[in-house]
């Protein structure tokens, strides 16, 4: 079983200055364990309980009766012969074996048992077997950072729950973002769901981190394509480029391929599809991709008509901003009914509010023309009110089809939002007239069954406004996460 190279040190750094630790209180590892071949009499009045009996003939060749050859070695002409290089000889006893794991019950007592004296493991690494050997015999844990994965091995070939439960335990304790995208890459390979969720979680948390570090580039691509298409990645999307731009280089490399544009744009195949290009600013987008020859002409051509123009171009990629926060999309909608009409002049329409808890908006719901299918041209921004900061912007539009609903109209990226402090939601549209919200509420309560409740207090926002107020007007959603 090969593990993700670099793994153990990884492991071994994030253990800190414990050395190989094991696990929830349990010593390191022993040094290796010596067979014991001479019998002691009368060794059973020293053991005064089951499992120090048991623990006495682990790996003892006293009432052995069957061995194991185990780890990579030599052919050994006729078996029976000494172990070769790397290679271990290790006793034990087939009814301990039958009792602990259904594997080996089936390999001795099963309607195709094995009556062979010696089994060779060639898979197997002889201190994972002999750690797997030892949590049979005696309950007793063993694993340190050069010895997790291959015990998680052995312990899922052999089927012992318990002990990969104590593998994956220990290693859900190592996990930090720099080794994050190894062990995730070992939790994929094995199955490992809980170990998997939690490497994402710290991916989400300290993406920048994760991906700078030495196990970014070794995943393989189905890997990083479940990374790319989560929504809830902390960083910005032209650094998660460059990252994806590194991932290609280092794939070019194992395929022994020439590290050219268009050898990474291959090597890439559907990942790139799963950058979101429309989240970058034009800066971001004509520095970076728009260079990498990574996109073709007409891609690049048609993302700079998507940052520049209205109506905007249709382009094959997510729009969706990322969001570093728990939880799913909600909105809510302040007006409790739907009139005819509203004007437009060149000047914002604003409404202020206030939240009782920590999310982060992601976009607006606004009202659409009342003439029809029409494109608008829209800047919609967040405003701290107090320091009169803007938090964040986007320039964009959006098609209406000329019903009363709502059209969304997003972010760039996610724009934090603190209990008590006031913001003001602002929409400058450009189009003709449109339908508007009335009875307007002044407080509008969001409950989640998953969640705490939000609640949102709307004030009028004095000052050059196109006429929104808590009564009536524009920006009727706002669309956030919890």
């Amino acid at each position: 079983m090969a593990a993700a190279g670099g793994l153990e040190a990884g492991l071994a750094t994030a253990a800190g200055n414990e050395g190989p630790a094991g696990v929830a209180g349990v010593p390191a590892p022993a040094p290796p364990v010596m067979v014991q071949r001479e019998p002691a009499y009368n060794w059973q009045a020293t053991k005064r309980s089951l499992r120090e009996r048991f623990a006495f003939l682990f790996a003892n060749e006293l009432l052995s009766d069957v061995r194991f050859v185990v780890g990579k070695g030599g052919s050994r002409a006729g078996g029976g012969g000494a172990p070769g290089p790397g290679q271990q000889r290790i006793p034990a006893h087939r009814f301990v074996l039958a009792a602990g794991s259904a594997v080996f019950d089936a390999m001795f007592n099963g309607g195709m048992a094995t009556t062979s004296a010696e089994i060779e493991l060639p898979d197997v690494e002889p201190a994972a077997f002999l750690a797997l050997l030892r949590f049979l015999y005696s309950d007793e844990v063993q694993i340190g950072p050069e010895t997790v994965m291959t015990t998680l091995y052995t312990a899922k070939k052999y089927a012992v729950p318990a002990l990969e439960a104590h593998c994956v335990e220990f290693l859900t304790k190592h996990l930090r973002a720099d080794n994050a995208f190894m062990l995730l890459t070992q939790a994929r390979l094995f199955d490992e769901p809980q170990l998997a969720s939690l490497c994402l979680d710290t991916i989400d948390k300290s993406t920048m981190d994760a991906i700078s570090a030495e196990g970014f580039t070794d995943i393989d691509i189905d890997t990083l394509c479940a990374v790319l298409e989560r929504d809830t990645l902390s960083i910005r999307e032209s650094r998660l480029f460059g990252a994806v731009v590194r991932w290609a280089e280092a794939e070019c490399q194992r395929q022994q391929l020439p590290v050219t544009s268009a050898n990474k744009q291959k090597v890439l195949g559907k990942a790139l599809s799963l950058i979101r290009f429309p989240l970058m600013t034009i800066e971001e987008f004509a520095a970076g991709p728009a260079q990498s020859g990574i996109l073709s002409d007409r891609e690049v051509v048609n993302l700079f008509l998507h940052f520049t123009v209205n109506p905007k171009p249709r382009v094959d990629y997510i729009d969706r901003p990322r969001c570093c926060l728990r939880g799913k999309e909600c909105s809510i909608n302040r007006f409790q009914q739907v009139e005819s009409r509203w004007g437009y002049s060149g000047t914002s329409d604003r409404i202020r509010f206030t939240v009782n808890r920590r999310i982060s908006i992601v976009g607006f719901g606004l009202y659409g023309s009342i003439h029809g299918p029409t494109d608008y041209q829209v800047n919609i921004q967040i405003i701290e009110y107090e320091k009169n900061q803007t938090l964040g912007q986007n320039d964009t539009g959006f098609s209406c089809d000329g019903t009363a609903s709502t059209f969304r109209v997003m972010f760039k990226e996610p724009i934090e939002i603190l209990p008590t402090v006031c913001y003001t939601a602002c929409a400058t549209l450009k189009g003709p007239d449109s339908h508007y919200g009335t009875k307007g509420l002044k407080k509008v309560i969001h409950e989640s069954p998953t969640s705490s409740k939000t609640c949102f207090f709307f004030f009028s926002s004095p000052g050059n406004n196109n006429g929104t107020s808590i009564e009536d007007g524009q920006i009727p959603e706002i669309i956030f996460y919890t």
